[in-house]
């Protein structure tokens, strides 16, 4: 490759970023339905296997998503909407136990001078306002109504994702042979051989942990269920969602369910059933779920998973905490090529 060639390469990838930074916030779709359509596409190849034209394997693996989406959406968020309202209507009592037994044990214990929570006020205009905003679905669209630009740009990306789904599916493997097909010649063979490894590891990451962390997510949210905690569903499930960073989710998990469960029944032997839930998911995702449902084909360190979360939130908001994992497995892979290059290279093996 000439010089100008490699000013070339560089000034693509350099253009392509800045563009990708510019159009963030349009690309939010394309993004879900891309990670969609790979988590969807194995599946639509098995179907094919029993003489199903892709359309119409397509058509089952897209109405079956569908359906679970549906699903899930008619049994988590009325249990997600009573919850919180439950814990806004226990917010006096728990704002009370503060002020009245940890502080005042705080301050003998430490002698620190703590002074009471003053939280009435902020308390009864947050219940207000739910109160008036009529549950999830109307504080929703109150947040995103106060313009007609933006509940249209609201609802046109929402319908733009289960269109742009249905089309990837559809033309996965034509596009990645079209790809193929682009290349030149002299680098196809490469290239094709680190796609499979980026594929591998991609596999691996956007499948495999999705379910990871929908097996926590119901691990938490029963096993928290089991000990009387009354936002068990709520906390369990975000612990699952964050659990895609190493630790992070049983890390706030438990912190979040400790406090709850202090506030709930104002005892710390409550602790202990709460740690107990964390420790079995925390032992089940190292011993079963990721062995069986990732595998060791990432490779990715934990402290290398954290920095690229917050370097791809500060960058490109929520857009590169979605890509932020998938990019730095493609560049692991990548980096590991260019690794064996360096080492095969007359500048290493050279005395």
């Amino acid at each position: 490759m000439t010089d100008s060639q490699k000013w070339l390469v560089f000034a693509f990838i350099s253009g392509s970023v800045w563009l990708l930074y510019l159009l963030a916030p349009v690309l939010m779709p394309f993004a879900f339905a891309a990670m969609l359509a790979y988590l969807g596409d194995p599946l639509t190849d098995k179907l094919e296997t029993y003489r199903l034209s892709r359309t119409k394997a397509v058509l089952v693996v897209f109405s079956a998503m569908t359906l679970v989406f549906v699903l899930i959406l008619l049994l988590l968020v009325p249990l997600l909407e009573y919850q919180i309202e439950r814990f806004l209507s226990n917010l006096p009592a728990y704002v009370s136990w503060l002020n009245e037994t940890v502080i005042p044990w705080t301050q003998r214990r430490f002698h620190l001078g703590i002074k009471p929570v003053n939280l009435n006020q902020i308390i009864n205009l947050v219940k207000n306002h739910w109160e008036q905003a009529g549950g999830i679905a109307a504080a929703l669209m109150s947040s995103v109504s106060h313009s007609g630009g933006v509940l249209a740009e609201w609802v046109m990306n929402l319908l733009l994702i289960p269109v742009v789904t249905f089309y990837l599916l559809r033309d996965w493997d034509s596009l990645i042979v079209k790809m193929h097909d682009l290349l030149p010649r002299r680098i196809a063979p490469i290239t094709a051989k680190l796609a499979g490894e980026v594929d591998t590891v991609l596999s691996a990451f956007v499948r495999g942990q999705f379910y990871v962390m929908l097996a926590l997510g119901c691990i938490y949210s029963i096993g928290l269920w089991m000990t009387g905690l009354d936002l068990a569903l709520l906390i369990g499930m975000l612990a699952g969602l964050v659990s895609f960073v190493p630790y992070l989710g049983s890390i706030v998990g438990i912190v979040i369910a400790g406090i709850a469960a202090l506030v709930q029944f104002h005892e710390l032997i409550q602790l202990v059933p709460v740690a107990i839930v964390f420790i079995i998911g925390q032992s089940l995702e190292g011993m079963l779920l990721t062995p069986m449902l990732v595998g060791d084909k990432i490779g990715l360190h934990p402290v290398a998973v954290m920095f690229a979360v917050l370097a791809g939130g500060q960058l490109f908001g929520f857009l590169g905490v979605l890509l932020a994992l998938p990019v730095a497995s493609i560049s692991m892979v990548l980096l590991r090529h260019m690794h064996d290059l360096y080492r095969d290279s007359d500048f290493y093996v050279r005395q």
